[in-house]
């Protein structure tokens, strides 16, 4: 059965005084969330999306994929929204979530907002997320080069994401054909702003995935590191299933940044 064996590394970067990222990393599922910039209380945010994602995954098992996805976003949004009932301060705290899922057999990807995946096989390395930000917007209906991408001005404006209204958070599921073998990446914008996907191509050629995961953050952080920087390197395994504690990163390693673990119903 295939599964997922790797590792992340999450850093609050060099000019951000505290961590919005949120990670989680566990045989059959792992995420980056990046607390959207700008808005109220961008860690609690993702560490509370995180928080539900994992939670609701890893509580229905090897079940399919897209099922459980809509389920987990679904727990994440009313956990937000609870957060505001609960602190009108923290009205228009919103998170992205890039979230791999695995069953066995198939791995689907969940994503929304401006986080990254990235899937990389015989060397050549795929973007399998689509931003969503008014910049790529202006790429698709071909009213900016690419490359100017990383000079617009607006480039980190998130058009859509998680946050806390029970409608209008509209997640793509996507399904990743993968093969015993490949390696996966997620990461947030900390990573992708600053470094580009031929250094990413190459340090994802490192052998181990938590080697691959550090060179790339600090390659991030020698590039100025102006966000928060959280990458996550799985490769693609086959073998028995196992059980794992995971790994948690940035904001979700701090339980408090979660709003009441409790009230997320695995059912």
């Amino acid at each position: 059965m295939l599964r997922f064996s790797g590792a992340g590394v999450s850093d609050a970067g060099r000019v951000r005084p505290h961590n919005e990222d949120s990670g989680f990393v566990a045989p059959y599922v792992a995420l980056v969330a990046d607390g959207v910039g700008g808005a109220a209380a961008g860690e609690i945010a993702s560490a509370t999306a995180a928080y539900a994602v994992s939670a609701m995954v890893l509580a229905h098992g090897l079940e399919d994929p897209e099922r459980v996805l809509t389920v987990a976003v679904e727990a994440a949004v009313a956990s937000i929204r609870r957060g505001v009932q609960e602190d009108l301060n923290r009205l228009g705290m919103a998170t992205t979530l890039s979230v791999l899922v695995c069953d066995g057999s198939r791995v689907v990807l969940g994503h929304v907002g401006d986080s990254r995946a990235y899937h990389l096989r015989d060397g050549r390395l795929t973007q399998i997320s689509s931003d969503h930000t008014y910049v790529q917007r202006l790429v698709d209906s071909g009213q900016l080069a690419r490359d100017a991408v990383s000079r617009h001005p607006w480039r980190n404006v998130v058009l859509r994401s998680l946050d806390g209204d029970p409608v209008g958070n509209e997640v793509d599921l996507v399904p990743v054909p993968v093969l015993s073998g490949d390696r996966l990446m997620l990461c947030s914008d900390g990573l992708t702003d600053l470094v580009d996907d031929a250094r990413i191509a190459e340090v994802l050629k490192l052998q181990d995935p938590h080697s691959a995961a550090a060179v790339l953050t600090h390659s991030a952080l020698l590039a100025g590191g102006r966000d928060n920087v959280t990458c996550i390197v799985l490769d693609v395994v086959d073998g028995p299933v196992v059980v794992g504690d995971g790994q948690l990163l940035g904001a979700l390693r701090d339980i408090h940044n979660v709003v009441d673990p409790s009230a997320v119903r695995l059912a």
